[in-house]
């Protein structure tokens, strides 16, 4: 077992989609992204799987729901640091 590609958090996959939906990947280079999702992830419990798939099927839809909405919440905190980071750069 390789345990880096037997398991993986699933609010990754939560917070992917979401970044691609707000096409936040276009705004930031490679490196802020980086950060960008290690600030997203980090306020987010872990909700370890193997595979997507089993989620999809055995999520209820109120908890998909609830996670998808402290991900966005956890993105807004995420884009206003890097707001902040930029403008005390720029100064």
């Amino acid at each position: 077992m390789k345990l880096h590609d037997d398991v993986h958090n699933y609010y990754e996959k939560i917070m992917l989609d979401r970044i691609f939906a707000r096409n936040l990947q276009d705004k930031y280079n490679d490196d802020v992204m980086a950060d960008f999702c290690c600030t997203v992830l980090n306020q987010l419990p872990a909700r370890y799987i193997r595979y997507d798939v089993d989620m999809a099927f055995y999520l209820p839809q109120h908890e998909r729901i609830q996670m998808e909405q402290k991900v966005d919440i956890a993105i807004n905190v995420a884009m206003t640091q890097v707001a902040k980071r930029d403008s005390m750069i720029s100064e």
